[in-house]
C-alpha cells in the first residue's frame, strides 16, 4: 500500500512539474545564473519600453497600452514557459492584427486579449498544437513580408508628420504621396536622423567581435561600452530625441509632434469588458464578438505560430527541448491574465528573444527583471514619455520590421520548388487587402497542393505479355477514380490484355470508397473475361479486402508467386519489372 501511494505521489509530481516547468530549473538555481539573468532582463527591459510605446501606435491604441501589454507575459512565462530565451510582449505583427480587428478601440482590444487567451488555453489542453503544422513556411513568409511593408509604410506618415491619412494600405500609399507637400520639416529631419542612427548602431552590433579575457582592461571596457550602446540603441535614440524635444519646449517652440500625456501608474486589476457603452447605447458581448469575426481565429493562431516557431528555433540553436503544447498554455495564460490588466494580445518577439539569448540568459527568470523594468517605467517615468517625438518611435518600428521582409525567399523557391511560390505570392498580395483573406487563401492553396498527390498518385505502367500497374503511393478515396480511369485507358482500350497485375506493394492503407471502386473494377474485368490479379498486399490491406469478400478477388504475395501459379507468360513481366524498377511516372501523365 505504501509503495502504491509513493508511486501515485511520484506520478502526480511529474504531472505538476510538466505543467509548471519552473519546478525543473528553480531547485538548481545559482548565483551565477542570477547574475546572467539580471543583465539579460535589464537589457531586454531597456529595449521593450520604447518598442512598447511604438507598437501601441501600430495597434492604433494610446501608448500606455503598449506598456500594459509588456509585463504580464514576462511573469507568466517564467512559471509556464519551456524556453529559457523566449520573451513575450507586444510585437509588430500582433499590433498590426490588433489594429485590424480591435478597430483602434481599447475595449475591443482587451476583450480580444481575453478571448485569444481562452482559445489558446483550450488548444493547449486539447493538445492541438499539431494543427499549426498545416500552415506552411511560404504562407508564414508571405504574411510576415506583407506585414513588414504594411507596418513600415504605415510609419512613413508619422515620420513625415502627415495628418489624416487613411489606414487602408492602398489608400494610405495614395494619400501619403498626395500630401507629401504637407511634410513637417522638424518631424522629417528628426525621424531620418533617428533612422540613420539606429541603422548605424545595428550594423555596429553585427560587426562587433566577441570580447576576450586575454585582452587588456581598456579594450574590454571599450568593448563593453560599445556593446551596451548598440544593444540599448532603441532606448538611447528615443531618449536623445526626447531631450531634443524638451530643449525646444523650454525655448518656447516645438517643431515636433510629441507623444503627449501618458497616464501615470499601474493599470487596475479588473475583469475585461464584456460590453461597450456608446452614446447610441450599449454594444453587447455577442455583437462585439461578431464584429471581431475572423480575428478570433487569426489572432490566436498567428500568436501561437510566432511563439512556437521562435521557441523551436532557439531551442535548436542552444541545444534544449521545448514542449509545444506547454508553450500554448503559457501563451494562453499570458493573454488571459493580461486582459485583467488592460493588455492587448501578445506573442513571442524574435528581436527581443535574440537579444535575450545573446546577452546570455540562463533561465526564464530573466523575464521577471524585464517585467519589473516595465512596471517601474509605468510607475515613475510616464511624465518623461510626454516629450518623446512620434517620429523617433516611427524610426524604431521601421528598423524593427525591416528584417522581416525576406526578398531572398522568392529567389530560393524559384530554384527549389516553384509551385510553392503560389501560396507565397497569394498570401503576400492578399494581405495588403485584408490580413485574414491572405492567410486563409494561402493555407487553402497549401492544402490543395498537399492533397493533389493523394488524388493523383504516381503510377508505373509496364506492358509485356501482361499489363502491370503499380501505384507509386497510397490509395485513398480521392485516388480511386484516377486509378480506374487509368485502367480503362490502358486495359479496356485494347483487347489483347488477358491478365492485368495490380502491384500494391506501396499501398499502405485503403478505405471503403477504394474497396467499392476495386469491386466495380473486378466486376468489369469478369464481364470482359479478363483477370485482375493483386500482388504485394500488406497484411492490414489484405485483411480489409478479404473482409469485404470481393467477387473474383485473387492475390499473391509477389510477382514470382503469381508467375508460378498462372503460367510462364508472366516471366517477361517479372524480368522487366526488376530491370525497370525505378521508372516511377508523374501523376499527371502515364509513360509506357
Amino acid at each position: 500500500m505504501a509503495e502504491e501511494n509513493e508511486a501515485c505521489q511520484d506520478r502526480c509530481y511529474r504531472i505538476v512539474r510538466k505543467r509548471l516547468p519552473i519546478l525543473t530549473w528553480l531547485p538548481k538555481y545559482s548565483l551565477q545564473w542570477l547574475q546572467a539573468d539580471l543583465v539579460a532582463g535589464l537589457t531586454v527591459g531597456l529595449t521593450v519600453v520604447p518598442q512598447a510605446l511604438a507598437y501601441a501606435a501600430v495597434a492604433g491604441l494610446p501608448v500606455q497600452y503598449g506598456l500594459y501589454s509588456s509585463f504580464m507575459g514576462c511573469f507568466v512565462y517564467c512559471l509556464l514557459g519551456t524556453s529559457k530565451d523566449v520573451t513575450l510582449g507586444p510585437t509588430a505583427i500582433m499590433s498590426l492584427l490588433v489594429s485590424s480587428y480591435a478597430f483602434h478601440d481599447p475595449v475591443y482590444a482587451i476583450l480580444l486579449t481575453f478571448l485569444t487567451g481562452c482559445i489558446q488555453i483550450a488548444l493547449g489542453l486539447l493538445r492541438l498544437g499539431f494543427l499549426l503544422d498545416f500552415i506552411s513556411y511560404p504562407v508564414i513568409n508571405g504574411f510576415t513580408s506583407a506585414a513588414a511593408i504594411t507596418i513600415g509604410f504605415n510609419q512613413i506618415k508619422t515620420l513625415l508628420g502627415l495628418q489624416n491619412i487613411p489606414q487602408q494600405f492602398v489608400l494610405q500609399v495614395y494619400y501619403t504621396f498626395c500630401r507629401i507637400g504637407e511634410t513637417r520639416a522638424g518631424d522629417a529631419v528628426l525621424g531620418f536622423i533617428c533612422l540613420i542612427a539606429l541603422t548605424v548602431l545595428q550594423q555596429m552590433k553585427k560587426s562587433l567581435p566577441r570580447g576576450s579575457r586575454l585582452e587588456g582592461l581598456f579594450i574590454r571596457i571599450s568593448h563593453l561600452i560599445i556593446w551596451t550602446t548598440t544593444t540599448a540603441r532603441n532606448a538611447l535614440v528615443v531618449l536623445f530625441a526626447g531631450l531634443v524635444a524638451y530643449s525646444f519646449q523650454v525655448s518656447g517652440s516645438q517643431p515636433f509632434t510629441l507623444t503627449g500625456t501618458t497616464p501615470q501608474g499601474l493599470p487596475l486589476f479588473k475583469l475585461p469588458p464584456f460590453s461597450k457603452v456608446t452614446p447610441n447605447g450599449t454594444v453587447s458581448f455577442g455583437n462585439m464578438v461578431q464584429a471581431m469575426g475572423a480575428g478570433l481565429v487569426v489572432v490566436p493562431v498567428m500568436g501561437l505560430l510566432e511563439t512556437v516557431a521562435i521557441a523551436k528555433a532557439f531551442a535548436s540553436q542552444n541545444s534544449y527541448q521545448i514542449d509545444s503544447n506547454q508553450e500554448l498554455l503559457a501563451m494562453g495564460f499570458s493573454n488571459f491574465l493580461g486582459s485583467f490588466v488592460s493588455a492587448y494580445p501578445v506573442t513571442g518577439s524574435f528581436g527581443r528573444t535574440a537579444l535575450n539569448a545573446q546577452t546570455g540568459v540562463c533561465t526564464p527568470a530573466g523575464g521577471l527583471i524585464t517585467g519589473a523594468v516595465v512596471l517601474l517605467s509605468l510607475a515613475y517615468c510616464t511624465s518623461i514619455f510626454y516629450y518623446i517625438p512620434k517620429a523617433a518611435l516611427a524610426a524604431v518600428i521601421i528598423c524593427a520590421v525591416a528584417p522581416m521582409f525576406d526578398i531572398r525567399i522568392f529567389y530560393t523557391l524559384w530554384k527549389v520548388k516553384r509551385l510553392d511560390l503560389v501560396p507565397l505570392c497569394l498570401t503576400f498580395l492578399l494581405c495588403f487587402w485584408e490580413v485574414q483573406y491572405g492567410i486563409i487563401a494561402g493555407v487553402l492553396v497549401s492544402i490543395i497542393l498537399l492533397l493533389y498527390p493523394v488524388a493523383r498518385p504516381q503510377i508505373k505502367i509496364l506492358k509485356h505479355e501482361v499489363l502491370l500497374i503499380q501505384p507509386g503511393s497510397g490509395l485513398n478515396f480521392p485516388a480511386i477514380e484516377f486509378l480506374r480511369d487509368t485502367m480503362y485507358k490502358q486495359v479496356f482500350s485494347e483487347s489483347r490484355w488477358h491478365s492485368v497485375i495490380l502491384d500494391c506493394s506501396h499501398v499502405s492503407s485503403i478505405d471503403y470508397t477504394v474497396v467499392l471502386g476495386l469491386s466495380e473494377l473486378l466486376q468489369e474485368f469478369q464481364q470482359r473475361r479478363q483477370s485482375l490479379i493483386f500482388i504485394g498486399l500488406q497484411a492490414h490491406v489484405l485483411q480489409v479486402l478479404t473482409a469485404a469478400e470481393l467477387e473474383g478477388f485473387c492475390h499473391f504475395p509477389s510477382l514470382k508467386d503469381a508467375e508460378q501459379s498462372l503460367g510462364e507468360d508472366l516471366c517477361s513481366a517479372s524480368e522487366a519489372l526488376l530491370d525497370d524498377r525505378d521508372n516511377i511516372l508523374p501523376a499527371s501523365g502515364i509513360i509506357q
